[in-house]
């Protein structure tokens, strides 16, 4: 590697602390962001992004996630900003409660389950099983299936928790997000393609063994560390509540 790790610590210890959106590339190398995969896995469109190697594995450029991230943060500003929608897909074990809790305070859909197969590119069929799903909570909540036996209330109890596993997420979704942000660009790949299809614009974490173009807007940064998924939800998180239009 032409420069070493620390060299690469110390110039981002002179950089300025701050920028429009407080990123910094010390920081991000402290939550593990530069972090990638074994060389032999890597993507050959992510080269672009690539600083080096370290221990058999690709160290990304932080002054590119840097710059990418600003872009992609950029876009969130201004889609928040006009109110559009936004909808956060992280199914991975380590990042479904942290997708949840952000989408959650930023009141936005999320889906941290398996992505099912038509959920834009067949969304009216979708919509109508949340329509089902709203309608059964709703006739839970007002008693009005106490007039069936036990057993058929406990089938009817286990329906709704295996349709809140599905569409919990979404429910309030009533027509095709304007873009969706995605954890994992190879897991994610199914929701990354049917945006594309239906006009959604995808914002992906593009780790060193995933194809970046998929993405509208992708962030190289590690997308398997918790640190580094929390580092960039916590901005997104802060760009979108700074956003939202003031309710009059």
């Amino acid at each position: 590697m032409a420069r070493t790790m620390i060299q690469f610590l110390n110039m981002a210890k002179k950089e300025t602390k701050e920028d429009e959106f407080n990123l910094n590339t010390e920081e991000m190398a402290q939550s593990g962001l530069h972090f990638g995969h074994r060389v032999s896995r890597v993507h050959p469109k992510m080269e672009p992004y690539l600083y080096g190697i370290r221990n058999s594995v690709h160290i990304i450029d932080l002054e590119k996630t840097k710059d990418k991230f600003k872009e992609a943060l950029k876009f969130i500003q201004k889609l928040i900003s006009e109110n559009k929608v936004l909808l956060f897909v992280g199914t991975k074990i380590q990042a479904k409660g942290l997708v949840k809790n952000v989408a959650t305070e930023c009141a936005l859909p999320y889906v941290i389950e398996r992505w099912l197969g038509g959920t834009f590119t067949n969304f009216e069929t979708i919509k109508k099983r949340i329509e089902y799903f709203k309608d059964l909570e709703k006739k839970k909540a007002g008693g009005e299936l106490e007039k069936y036996t036990k057993k058929e209330r406990a089938k009817i109890d286990q329906e709704l928790k295996d349709l809140e596993i599905k569409f919990g997420g979404i429910k309030n979704l009533s027509q095709l997000p304007d873009a969706i942000f995605v954890l994992d660009m190879k897991k994610e790949a199914l929701a990354a393609k049917e945006a594309r299809e239906k006009g959604v614009k995808v914002i992906g974490i593009s780790d060193t063994n995933t194809d970046p173009t998929l993405a509208d807007f992708p962030i190289p940064a590690n997308d398997d560390a918790i640190s580094s998924l929390k580092y960039i939800l916590e901005k997104v998180k802060e760009v979108i509540l700074k956003s939202k239009p003031k309710s009059r």
